[in-house]
């Protein structure tokens, strides 16, 4: 179904257009909440703030990857150059990716949604799973399996070893005759920036005396981040009717204020809408999915109550 089939071009104009000022707040939020729990680690230092931070911090780092991602579809701010740099050095960068080439994956995954040649395509097919299964999985989450297994990917994928891909499918790009300098200048132009954020970060704890709060954001990284990475992963496309089906292969996710934290930061819980009117941005998305379900779209469409749902969606207790 077309946008324009449910909502008025007058409509479709204001849920498009672009504020410079929301844009800044949504980036703001996530790294004041970043901010926040490192200063409860740096104040009271035990383990129990260390493990509060993790987990905040993970959900906040998905947080940069749909930083990463709207910028990626120019809807943070009305200037694409503003987008660029806003998405790269607030969003991409901090955790080992960028902008550009994270551009071309994600568009490929709208034009070709459900299909066999939709790159997230994996991620909805993993699930439902066994629990003696899905236990498996988070443990290698939170213990740094995932992480360090995926942070090494994609290293390999900048080398140019591998395709690009961040859906765990593992293409091997063999046929290339570069030699280990430039595959190093080809590494070095996607990473430059991402190793000038992470060296200014861990240089400003240590300037402030506290330079070991760079390591919960390491940590962090490679443990609870795969977590609510994988949940919200999870959430958007697996266990639907018609992976086909534009209506019925996409789902939205009511979220409270923890899944908010840990899984649903800058409205991607709102994934209906997205794929329905993709440029349309975050701080519009609430407005967009009331319009939606005023109008019966929900009918047809698929609405969650909540992840805790989804995750006992995912769980089968057959083999």
């Amino acid at each position: 179904m077309n946008a324009k089939d449910i909502f008025t071009e007058e409509e479709i104009r204001l849920l498009l257009a672009k504020s410079d000022w929301l844009g800044t707040w949504e980036v703001l939020k996530n790294w004041l909440w970043i901010a926040f729990a490192l200063m409860i680690v740096a104040l009271f230092p035990n383990p129990l703030t260390i493990i509060l931070a993790l987990f905040i911090i993970g959900g906040k780092q998905l947080g940069c990857a749909i930083i990463m991602h709207d910028a990626a579809h120019y809807s943070l701010f009305k200037n694409k150059k503003l987008n660029k740099i806003v998405g790269n050095w607030c969003g991409a960068y901090p955790i080992w990716h960028n902008v550009e080439q994270y551009r071309p994956y994600h568009l490929q995954h709208h034009r070709s949604n459900g299909t066999s040649e939709d790159p997230d395509l994996k991620l909805a097919l993993n699930y439902p799973v066994t629990l003696k299964s899905f236990i498996r999985k988070i443990a290698r989450d939170l213990s740094g399996v995932s992480g360090v297994k995926g942070q090494l990917g994609v290293l390999a994928m900048h080398l140019g070893y591998l395709k690009y891909n961040l859906a765990g499918v593992v293409e091997y790009l063999g046929n290339s005759t570069d030699s280990l300098g430039r595959r190093f200048l080809h590494y070095w132009k996607y990473l430059k920036g991402t190793i000038l954020f992470n060296g200014l970060f861990f240089a400003f704890f240590w300037g402030i005396g506290y330079w070991w709060l760079y390591l919960i954001w390491i940590v962090a990284l490679l443990t609870t981040y795969q977590f609510s990475i994988r949940i919200r992963s999870m959430s958007e496309h697996s266990m639907t009717p018609d992976l086909l089906d534009p209506v019925k292969n996409v789902r939205t996710t009511k979220a409270n204020f923890f899944e908010k934290i840990l899984f649903a930061p800058l409205n991607v819980n709102f994934h209906v809408e997205h794929h329905l009117l993709m440029n349309v941005p975050a701080y519009r998305l609430p407005t967009m999915h009331r319009l939606l379900v005023e109008r019966g779209y929900y009918k047809e469409a698929i609405l969650a109550d909540g992840y805790w749902s989804l995750i006992q969606k995912a769980v089968s207790l057959k083999p």
